[in-house]
């Protein structure tokens, strides 16, 4: 079994306060979950408005698989107009 982790920072320019970025935050997890089912969620920066880390995780049989799907999530992201700028990735390949 092969776990992808991947860490997104967000810098969420148009949001003057922890309701606009929630609102941002919530709208990319949703989508992240329902297009690629991978788990997501908000994971550091709780209590700064203009800054979002999210992680995401995915399960699969190859590596290989895991770090494209994770690659199409970042791929993703980057095209969806969001008012938040994509600043950082990280990504991991785990072998369980």
């Amino acid at each position: 079994m092969v776990v992808g982790v991947l860490r997104l920072t967000l810098r969420i320019d148009a949001a003057h306060s922890l309701k606009e970025k929630r609102m941002v935050v919530r709208s990319v997890v949703e989508r992240v979950r329902a297009r690629f089912n991978a788990a997501a969620a908000e994971v550091d920066d709780h209590d700064t408005w203009n800054l979002a880390t999210i992680g995401v995780a995915c399960l699969s049989n190859e590596g290989a698989h895991a770090e494209a799907q994770l690659q199409a999530i970042v791929s993703a992201i980057s095209s969806w107009r969001l008012d938040a700028e994509l600043v950082e990735v990280e990504t991991e390949v785990i072998t369980v």
